[in-house]
């Protein structure tokens, strides 16, 4: 078995593992940190719309000598506007002009051969009005809106409405700071953009909702024993399908890293860089939401209530109890659910919570 392997394995028992949930307001104060980084980035600098939502033209241009910045100096001068241009693989151009109307594209397009000297036919001129490009915005925040309704609407049916907020909190989580890295870098944001970053929320609500069901199943009958807290629980169900979500962020990464960096940076596809970065920033920051946000939030919300409350007074008076008579407790090592009375049945060190419990094979040698 690889090493990542036996690791996961140790996490799965309980046999190893690392306090998530109790070093909560670290990972609170990282985030928060990192959100407000995106949003100043956002004030500051603004996001670079694609002419799909503000209109405007897109000049193909044949393979051509000139560089992509002395190609946008020309164009803002042709045309008036800002321009972006980005170097295609065949030695081409694509040149994005917003605010360009029909009657103003035939002269822009005439004055661009001229300075990067190819043939006027030669350029391709694609013209988005304004009109439309409002009208994709509108349905892209309507989509994006009726998604977050639907996750909230499903989590609190198949969970409970204390881990739809935690998972609400996490995608919005996501999504500023992939906004926010798009409004630092200065990526244009098109349909592709909206495209990738629901598809980032459903890999991001995937790894949250697996984290979820090993919660919900740990929390079966917890009140009913004085073993552990409800947040040690919750740290135990999260190791226990730590290295299942580093898998599958890892699997989801590579490709998504070879579009971002070799098909948009080396190879200079720019228009690949309108998904791929969005898919390779939310992915990252879906998978660190979901270990780091989403489950300890949850356990925050389910301390809050009485009950909770209560089972870790209890928790904790008796192992204070065991202290002062000397014992060592050591209540992470195991199972939640065991009868507290049963101790010859008890689970042994690492059992990981909701695990079926195996009898001591010593023990019942005594009992014979």
């Amino acid at each position: 078995m690889s090493k990542l392997g036996t690791l996961g394995a140790k996490l799965y028992r309980g046999e190893v593992g690392y306090d998530f949930v109790g070093k909560r307001k670290i990972w609170y104060g990282i985030s928060i940190l990192i959100t407000i980084t995106a949003i100043v980035g956002l004030a500051v600098r603004g996001l670079t719309m694609g002419i799909e939502f503000e209109g405007g033209a897109v000049f193909t241009t044949p393979k051509t000598s000139v560089s992509a910045s002395q190609a946008e100096t020309d164009a803002k001068a042709a045309s008036g506007h800002d321009a972006i241009a980005q170097k295609l693989g065949n030695g081409g151009l694509r040149i994005t002009i917003g605010g360009v109307d029909t009657a103003k594209s035939d002269q822009i397009k005439t004055e661009l051969a001229k300075d990067l000297k190819v043939q006027a036919n030669d350029i391709n001129a694609d013209l988005v009005g304004p009109s439309w490009g409002q009208t994709i915005a509108n349905k892209a925040w309507t989509g994006l809106i009726i998604f977050m309704i639907l996750v909230v609407i499903y989590l609190a049916i198949a969970f409970e409405w204390r881990m739809a907020i935690a998972a609400l909190v996490a995608l919005i989580h996501d999504l500023t700071i992939t906004v926010g890295v798009y409004a630092l870098v200065g990526f244009e944001v098109t349909p592709g953009t909206v495209i990738g970053l629901l598809t980032i929320l459903g890999y991001s609500l995937y790894d949250t909702v697996v984290v979820f069901d090993g919660l919900k199943e740990g929390q079966k009958g917890i009140t009913k024993q004085t073993r552990v807290t409800y947040s040690e629980m919750a740290n135990k169900s999260l190791n226990g399908t730590l290295v299942r979500s580093i898998n599958t962020t890892v699997v989801a990464l590579l490709p998504v890293a070879g579009l971002l960096f070799i098909g948009g940076g080396v190879l200079g596809a720019g228009m690949l860089n309108d998904i791929s970065l969005s898919l390779f920033v939310g992915l990252a920051a879906g998978a660190y939401s979901s270990i780091f946000i989403a489950t300890p939030l949850v356990a925050d919300l389910k301390e809050a209530m009485p009950e909770m409350k209560a089972l870790k007074k209890r928790v904790l008076a008796k192992r204070a109890a065991a202290a002062a008579k000397g014992e060592t407790e050591e209540p992470q090592d195991e199972a939640p659910f065991a009868d507290a009375e049963d101790d010859d049945d008890a689970a042994p060190a690492g059992a990981v919570v909701g695990q079926r419990r195996q009898p001591n094979r010593n023990n019942r040698g005594k009992r014979r």
